[in-house]
């Protein structure tokens, strides 16, 4: 080996392109090993997740104001862990090519650090020196020196073709059209195969599955709703948020720290999903039987964490009416308490219990019950991106049965005359017409409204112009987020018949 390779000290130069190797710029001692706060914030996000089976909408506000991240800062952590997060199951597949061993045997902070790389260098307008030097960084500060040249080599890897060739490469070995699209729109496989069957359930073409897959993985705009009667949208419109056009009190805005707002720290002004809040209205508007006792007493049986109870509460208080918000955990039903605190407290009450025996202890009390039930939540998955790498397709058979006890209690719970709504963040049929249907054949004590058109009637322009609403017998009600741009949210509404009348 000639002299001219070797430095003073007999070591060998690196080499560039040419063959000849040059020396690094940096010491191994003196390359950073501080991580930059925002994709620190991320990845203590994306560890919290996968640690401890947290919530990513929980734990980044959190992280945020600890790390006292400014507004751009803020964004930027925000999209790279609801990034990393919603891409994980294809982001994992291009890794599985770059690492020369199973993805299980890394360590899972490794593996956090090369998804949050992988996202910078396919999704994200991040320059590629800047998403290795940073992430390497990052490994270094987080997990420690001797990881980083791994870190480094794999997403060099990565980066070696964009997100398209990649997708192309992995979409080509995928074995039906169902695994491609699974790839391609970072789903589980029997997530898309349960929306497709979901589109064409609620009388949807099938041909829709991309746009709804690709609705999912849209950053999803904050939705805010000021409680009527108590709170404004004056402060967020002056931040730069515009009002909503589905839904009285609503408004839209790009994010950041909205705890700073003095009208969110008094809970007035609440972030809600614009479909949530018009299927709590919808139950509101629909119209009560001529034989009815007034319309006095509410019932919100599944109100944890309390986004629907705190805008029925402040509902009820301008009708004279008032709500009892059911909760079984007590740790969620203070959660409840909380959230309606801005609302007169002679309107409201909270009651920590299984809402399958409320029916039977309070038969026949309350005018309007809203039945939110527990379900997989396959609607609100670009709200929640952890959650479809989460849930398992047994999940819908095993909530089936706790939805129809629930349903059945809210009906019994419910005055003959009074109004009953079904609700999921779910579309698919065995959490939503299945349940109805089965309701409607066992029990003559209810009969079905037309959700469809009371939901039309609480918003502020009409939602199904030119996409119906109606689905399964016709009288209940869909929204979709590459349609409404709201949650997947399911409404079933119902009239309970006096004794009289049970056919």
């Amino acid at each position: 080996m000639t002299a001219e390779r070797r430095n003073d000290r007999g070591r060998e130069r690196n080499r560039g392109g040419s063959g000849r190797r040059q020396f690094s710029q940096q010491a191994p001692s003196q390359r950073t090993r501080t991580a930059d706060p925002a994709r620190l914030v991320a990845f203590e996000v994306l560890r919290a997740v996968s640690r401890d089976d947290a919530y990513a909408n929980l734990v980044l506000p959190a992280r945020i104001r600890h790390h006292r991240l400014d507004r751009r800062d803020a964004g930027f952590a925000t999209e790279l862990a609801y990034g990393a997060l919603r891409g994980q199951g294809t982001y994992d597949s291009v890794l599985s090519r770059c690492v020369d061993r199973p993805l299980e045997r890394l360590d899972p902070a490794v593996l956090d650090v090369l998804r949050l790389g992988a996202h910078q260098l396919l999704s994200m307008r991040v320059p590629p020196h800047a998403a290795l030097n940073q992430t390497v960084a990052l490994t270094r500060a987080v997990v420690g020196a001797g990881p980083g040249s791994l870190v480094n080599a794999v997403l060099r890897r990565v980066a070696e073709q964009g997100l398209d060739a990649w997708l192309d490469e992995l979409a080509a070995e995928a074995p039906d059209e169902i695994e491609a699209a699974a790839i391609r729109h970072a789903h589980p496989a029997w997530i898309v195969r349960a929306l497709r069957q979901s589109l064409v359930a609620h009388g949807r073409p099938v041909s829709e599955i991309d746009d709804l897959l690709e609705a999912d993985n849209a950053a999803p705009v904050v939705n805010l709703v000021a409680l009527p009667g108590l709170g404004s949208l004056d402060e967020a419109l002056d931040a730069g948020a515009t009002r909503g056009e589905l839904v009285e009190g609503s408004a839209l805005s790009s994010g950041g720290d909205l705890g700073r707002w003095a009208a969110v720290r008094g809970g007035t002004l609440r972030v809600q999903d614009v479909g949530s809040q018009l299927v709590a209205r919808a139950v509101v508007a629909a119209p009560l039987s001529a034989g009815g006792n007034g319309d006095e007493r509410w019932l919100d049986l599944c109100a944890g964490p309390g986004g629907k109870a705190a805008l029925l509460g402040a509902l009820a208080s301008q009708r004279g009416a008032t709500l009892l918000a059911n909760e079984p955990a007590e740790h969620r039903a203070e959660l409840v308490r909380q959230a309606l605190r801005p609302v007169p407290p002679e309107a409201w009450s909270v009651r920590a219990g299984d809402g399958r025996t409320l029916g039977g202890e309070e038969r026949g009390a309350f005018t309007r019950v809203i039945a939110d039930v527990p379900c997989s939540g396959l609607g609100a998955l670009r709200r929640r991106p952890e959650s479809r790498w989460r849930r398992m397709p047994q999940d819908l058979a095993e909530l089936a049965p706790l939805q129809r006890e629930l349903l059945d209690s809210a009906i019994e719970a419910t005055a003959p005359g009074g109004v009953v709504g079904y609700v999921t963040c779910s579309p698919h049929p065995a959490e939503t017409t299945a349940v109805v249907e089965d309701a409607l054949r066992r029990r003559r004590d209810i009969e079905p409204l037309d959700a469809g058109a009371i939901l039309d009637a609480a918003a502020l322009e009409p939602l199904g112009a030119g996409h119906p609403l109606a689905s399964g017998r016709g009288t209940t009600a869909q929204l979709w987020p590459h349609i409404h741009g709201t949650d997947a949210m399911f409404l079933a509404l119902f009239r309970k018949l006096p004794p009289s009348k049970e056919s």
